[in-house]
């Protein structure tokens, strides 16, 4: 365990793609990318200018690599613990608060590029806490074979903070803060209630990872998940820092990545793609879904995400729950991507200050002990960026009071190219419309990089097909309102029911809601999918608004899976995930309707074919429809 000094977070890395992610000095405001250029926020919340950030207690820190953490199989997990240094050069040896962040995308590459484990954790070992960053079972440097999130795993979580708890650098307080993987080992260790873990800080967690990421709609994401293991299995590779101290723990930890390799991550991929039992949910992603613990979070929680996150879907399942419990919750949400939300650094346009900020006025509330009594009082429990306007919204709840369902009927007839039908409350004319087969629908689009987490931006910011949506809308079908008299606010989950027939069966649906500006340019605002033969509808676990379907929760096993028959029309209810956003006057709201979406998602190379036309029916014995929840 050799010491050396701390790395400053710069520019950083995007540890996906080697490319550079924003990072945030404290105080710091970054200007908004191409990619989400809006007018300036209005009746943005207020600055709370009577709260300001401590000074700096300690002008340095120090780090001390690969701790050896014990867990209760043998199997010794690494981790690298952060202290202050006082001016004179001595380290702060007294007892601290400790925030831990759990990684599997090894936690030495994080702390010398930064940016996908969010800004760096000098601001608040400055201010008197320890960092405690530690390598997931199989990952980085710590031994054991890694099956994300698998139920070992997730055990370790609870016995990583219970471990750091009695150590004598811990005076037995503590927190934990990171993004994406390390926002979502934060839900699972809160859940095992170890002792001394106070408050928890997670970034773009998901909730239900089969729904949310795996297979959205039923149909495998073949962009990002294959992408993500590659990551997580390639840091793993790199030879451990402690190799000439311990030869025989890294040889160990070295050997159990070759097992990871051709005993998980290979063969869970191949089999997915195949038809396999990982193309269905089920017990494997039951277990890793933090959705099914949250009910045992107790702890208060701070949760950022995105509307074109990875976990656009899954965070704000998280934060209602922990709401209904009477947990302390508090969530933003901004117009990020994966890597945005990752990185944290637009946080401060919300109006509460810069993300380190935030931390630091959650811990000392909550972790040290330093009582701020306005602090749920000045952040307000929702907040969340309103694409149309630029405004940042506030609300009690995530779906509030002052929401009402409000549906459009797909009217007549579209066609392929660019001829629109019609949505209309009222007055709906009959029709039928094919959506054609075009399996390259998608790359032009905002979805591209949502599901590569971003990193499209981050690499092409001016890229045109992430700022309008219509080359994309000519490869399948469009239906839309005429212009709007007035501002239809829209926040919430969203549901597509559209009746179909097809000829082999099967098929998958992608829909975007969008927004059409006067001068033709659209807007992407959200998205969802569906495979037609997992349409089978959980209506006890589905979300209604006045009665009227707005979140169908679909099955997705191989027994609920169902062919339509020849000659049927059958109803496929579409999630379309949760947005905030307004269609101005003037504007149009529109659904696009296509039959993929590349790079996203692939059909299994088994089973029916998808590659033939579907039908959407219109009528009245065939009502297809967009309901979406408006704001009064």
């Amino acid at each position: 365990m050799k010491p050396r000094a701390a790395v400053s977070t710069a520019a950083a890395l995007a540890i996906a793609a080697g490319l550079p992610l924003l990072d945030q000095e404290p105080g710091a405001h970054a200007a908004q990318p191409a990619l989400h250029r809006a007018p300036a926020a209005r009746h943005a919340p207020a600055r709370t200018r009577h709260w300001h950030p401590r000074p700096e207690q300690y002008p340095r820190t120090v780090t001390t690599t690969d701790l050896a953490i014990p867990m209760d199989d043998g199997v010794v997990l690494r981790g690298d613990l952060v202290r202050p240094v006082r001016a004179d050069g001595s380290v702060v040896a007294r007892p601290l608060p400790v925030i831990v962040t759990i990684t599997a995308y090894n936690k030495s590459v994080l702390s010398d590029a930064g940016g996908l484990g969010g800004p760096g954790s000098d601001y608040l070992v400055k201010r008197g806490y320890a960092q405690l960053t530690v390598d997931a079972r199989g990952t980085g440097s710590s031994e054991g074979v890694w099956e994300a999130f698998g139920p070992r795993e997730t055990r370790d979580y609870g016995e990583v903070v219970a471990w750091a708890h009695v150590q004598p650098w811990s005076n037995g307080r503590s927190g934990m803060t990171g993004p994406s993987y390390m926002g979502i080992s934060q839900i699972f260790a809160a859940a095992a209630r170890p002792p001394g873990l106070r408050a928890i800080f997670p970034q773009v967690p998901g909730a239900d990872v089969y729904r949310d990421i795996v297979a959205s709609g039923g149909q495998i994401d073949v962009s990002f998940i294959p992408l993500w293991m590659g990551l997580v299995t390639g840091t793993g590779l790199m030879p451990p820092a402690y190799a000439a101290d311990d030869p025989a723990s890294a040889v160990r930890a070295l050997l159990d990545r070759l097992t990871t390799a051709t005993t998980f991550t290979g063969p869970l991929l191949t089999s997915a793609v195949l038809g396999g039992d990982p193309a269905y949910d089920g017990e494997f992603y039951a277990d890793r879904s933090p959705i099914n613990v949250i009910r045992r979070v107790r702890v208060p929680t701070f949760l950022v995400s995105g509307e074109y996150d990875l976990f656009q879907r899954g965070t704000p399942l998280l934060f209602e729950q922990l709401q209904r419990q009477g947990v302390p919750v508090r969530m933003i949400t901004g117009p990020w991507d994966h890597l945005q939300g990752s990185s944290g650094a637009e946080v401060g346009r919300a109006g509460y200050g810069p993300l380190q900020e935030l931390w630091l006025r959650w811990f000392d509330h909550y972790v040290k002990g330093r009582k701020d009594p306005r602090l749920l009082r000045d952040i307000k429990p929702f907040t969340y960026y309103e694409q149309g306007t630029g405004r940042w919204v506030t609300t009690r709840r995530y779906v509030d009071r002052d929401l009402r369902a409000r549906s459009f009927r797909l009217s007549g007839v579209a066609t392929a190219g660019g001829a629109a039908g019609d949505l209309v409350r009222r007055g709906a004319r009959p029709g039928t419309s094919a959506v054609p087969p075009v399996p390259v629908t998608g790359l032009c689009t905002r979805s591209a990089n949502q599901w590569t987490a971003g990193i499209l931006n981050t690499a092409f910011p001016d890229n045109p097909c992430l700022r309008d949506n219509s080359l994309n809308d000519l490869g399948g079908l469009t239906f839309q309102t005429q212009p709007q008299r007035r501002a239809l606010r829209i926040q919430g989950p969203i549901n597509a029911r559209l009746y179909t027939s097809t000829p082999t069966g099967d098929g998958m649906y992608s829909v975007a809601v969008e927004d059409v500006a006067p001068d033709g340019s659209v807007s992407r605002l959200t998205g969802g999918w569906q495979v037609v033969s997992q349409r089978a509808l959980d209506g006890s676990r589905s979300r209604y608004l006045d009665g009227r379907l707005i979140q169908p929760f679909h099955p997705f096993t191989r027994a609920s899976q169902q062919p339509v028959p020849v000659g049927a029309v059958v109803p496929v209810d579409v999630e379309v995930f949760p947005t905030g956003a307004a269609i101005l006057p003037g504007h149009r709201l529109r659904v696009s309707i296509q039959a993929f979406d590349v790079p996203h998602l692939l059909p299994p190379l088994t089973g029916l074919p998808q590659i033939a036309p579907l039908t959407i029916h219109g009528s009245d014995d065939f009502p297809s429809v967009l309901t979406v929840p408006v704001r009064r």
